[in-house]
C-alpha cells in the first residue's frame, strides 16, 4: 500500500519532471513572428527566436528540447497545470504575472511601439492616438497599454493578423512588440509604418512554476552561460541583426 501511494503521487517540482524525463518542455503561443511561429514551408515546424533559445538552454542542460504551442489567454493556466515546465514566449515580466509564476532573470528587452498604414498622416504619436481604434493581441501587456489612449480596442489572437488588418482601414493603430512590427514591414513586406518613440520598454522573462526555484535556478545558469559563450549574440544577430539583450549602448541586464 506505501508503494502503491508513493506510484501514484503527482511530482511537485516541474525540475523534478525534467530530470526524469530528460526533457525540457517550453511553451508558446506560436503566433508571434518571429519569436515563435509555424513555419509552414518546413512542415509547420515551430520556428522562431524563442525556440533557439529555449533549445540552446536545453542543450546547456543536457536535456531534450520540446517547443509546444498553446493559446496565450491561457498559457499560464497551462503552466500552473504542469502542461509544460516553463513558458518562453516573450512574457513580460509584470507584477500581476510574478503573482502566479516565478521568473529568471530577462532574456531580452523591447517596447511597445505604435504601427500605422502606410501613408497614415493622422498618427503621429501617442497623443494622436485619443479616440482611435487600435489593434492589439488578446491577454497581452499591450492592451493594458492601449487601454490608456482610447476605449476602442479590437483583440487578435496574433499580433501579425492585427498588422496584416491595417491597410483595410478597418482599425486606424496597431500596439505591439517594436521587433515585430519591423521584421513584418521589413521582411514580410507589409505596407505599414512604424510612428513616434516607443511607448514602454519591458523586460521578457522565462516563466516557471512558482516556487520551482530548481528549475529557475538552472534556467538562469544556462542563460548566463550561452551568453558568455556567444551563442545568444549569435541567435540574436540571427534574428533581428542585433543582440537584443543589450540596452542598446553594449550593456547587458544585471
Amino acid at each position: 500500500m506505501i508503494l502503491l501511494l508513493i506510484a501514484c503521487t503527482p511530482q511537485k517540482s516541474g525540475d523534478q519532471l525534467t530530470l526524469q524525463e530528460g526533457t525540457f518542455t517550453f511553451a508558446m503561443s506560436g503566433l508571434y513572428k518571429p519569436f515563435n511561429y509555424r513555419d509552414f514551408k518546413n512542415g509547420g515546424e515551430i520556428s522562431g527566436f524563442d525556440v533557439e533559445i529555449g533549445k540552446a538552454l536545453a542543450k546547456e542542460m543536457g536535456l531534450k528540447p520540446v517547443p509546444v504551442t498553446t493559446p496565450w489567454e491561457t498559457i499560464i493556466a497551462g503552466l500552473q497545470a504542469r502542461k509544460f515546465d516553463a513558458i518562453i514566449g516573450s512574457m513580460g515580466i509584470t507584477e500581476k504575472r510574478d503573482q502566479a509564476v516565478d521568473f529568471t532573470q530577462p532574456y531580452y528587452r523591447s517596447g511597445a511601439q505604435i504601427f500605422v498604414k502606410e501613408g497614415n498622416t493622422s498618427i503621429r504619436s501617442d497623443k494622436d492616438l485619443k479616440g482611435k481604434k487600435i489593434g492589439v493581441v488578446k491577454a497581452s501587456t499591450f492592451l493594458d497599454v492601449a487601454k490608456e489612449y482610447s476605449p476602442d480596442i479590437v483583440e487578435y489572437t496574433s499580433d501579425i493578423t492585427a498588422l496584416q488588418d491595417l491597410p483595410t482601414g478597418r482599425i486606424d493603430a496597431v500596439i505591439t512588440d517594436q521587433a515585430v512590427g519591423l521584421y513584418a514591414m521589413k521582411s514580410m513586406g507589409f505596407p505599414i509604418k512604424d510612428v513616434g518613440q516607443p511607448l514602454t520598454m519591458d523586460e521578457m522573462g522565462i516563466a516557471v512554476h512558482s516556487g520551482d526555484k530548481k528549475l529557475q535556478q538552472r534556467l538562469n545558469q544556462a542563460l548566463e552561460q550561452i551568453i558568455e559563450d556567444g551563442t545568444y549574440e549569435k541567435i540574436s544577430r540571427k534574428w533581428f541583426n542585433r543582440n537584443i539583450l543589450t540596452d542598446g549602448q553594449g550593456n547587458q541586464f544585471e
